[in-house]
């Protein structure tokens, strides 16, 4: 059984990855990580049911339960330093928080130790992957491409990290191909209307939209002249992460340092374009 602590576990996020775990017969919950627990909760609860030992303090549970891997999904605020934790007690990482800069990502490589892994996925739905891994094989042939994500308004980072790294891998293939977007950019949003063009993420615009009703969708836009072509993918439900969860919890034990993107973990039967 792999052992496994919940960071965040009393999000929305980390309750999901509860059941998930729960639901599995080779995964075990060994305990749970969140500092907006009461003080004086000490058990992790799923469904009114004691699950397993609850922790405020991180440090505390990895000591208490020797995890085998510890899955995070709590605030942007936190993330780092939760990783920094739990490398530093030998212990590999599955973590789905976004909101991590490219510069925090290689500090954190230079300083997880060997025979630790850190796994990051900006987002672990096996479509989402998938529409990022079509969007990088469209981009060679369409100059203008412009992300369009839509989460709900309680989303704590824009854009989200799928959205960057969709942005990135494009403008990455079409450097790669030589295209060059004809598109205009930022120079003619209108004054009083900075914005309106969106982020300018390597070249690509990204807007971020906000507001209940959405869980995750997201959008790549790319035209040539004469045509357009759109790639959309949405997460109806969260139970969607799960999958992905699972097999980056099943998985991270074979791999080592910083490892980023769930597509590393899938067979995707064609070539990808190389992480930056």
């Amino acid at each position: 059984m792999i052992k496994v602590v919940v960071s965040g576990f009393a999000g929305r996020m980390g309750n999901e990855v509860l059941r998930a775990i729960q639901a599995s017969n080779d995964i075990e919950l060994a305990g749970g990580y969140d500092p907006a627990v009461g003080t004086k909760t000490s058990t992790v609860m799923l469904d009114g049911t004691a699950i397993a030992p609850a922790f405020r303090d991180l440090g505390e549970a990895l000591e208490s339960v020797r995890p085998d891997v510890v899955v995070d999904f709590s605030v942007p605020s936190a993330v780092e330093q939760n990783i920094r934790t739990c490398v530093g007690h030998g212990i590999d990482c599955v973590i789905g928080t976004t909101g991590l800069s490219s510069d925090a990502l290689e500090a954190l490589s230079a300083d997880i130790p060997s025979g630790t892994a850190v796994f990051v996925a900006p987002n672990f739905t096996t479509g989402a992957v998938l529409m990022m891994a079509f969007a990088q094989a469209a981009a060679a042939y369409f100059p203008d491409a412009e992300v369009i994500e839509l989460h709900h308004n309680r989303k704590a980072d824009a854009p989200s990290g799928t959205a960057l790294m969709t942005a990135r891998n494009i403008a990455q293939a079409q450097r790669r191909a030589g295209v060059t977007s004809g598109a205009p950019g930022k120079e003619t949003e209108l004054p009083g209307a900075e914005g309106a063009r969106g982020a300018c993420i390597d070249g690509v615009p990204v807007h971020s939209v906000r507001s209940n009703g959405f869980v995750a969708s997201q959008e790549v836009v790319f035209g040539s002249p004469g045509q357009t072509l759109t790639i959309r993918h949405d997460s109806i439900d969260r139970t969607a992460y799960m999958p992905g969860v699972l097999l980056a919890i099943r998985s991270v034990a074979g791999l080592s340092g910083l490892v980023v993107g769930l597509d590393q973990l899938m067979d995707l039967g064609f070539g990808t374009v190389e992480q930056a």
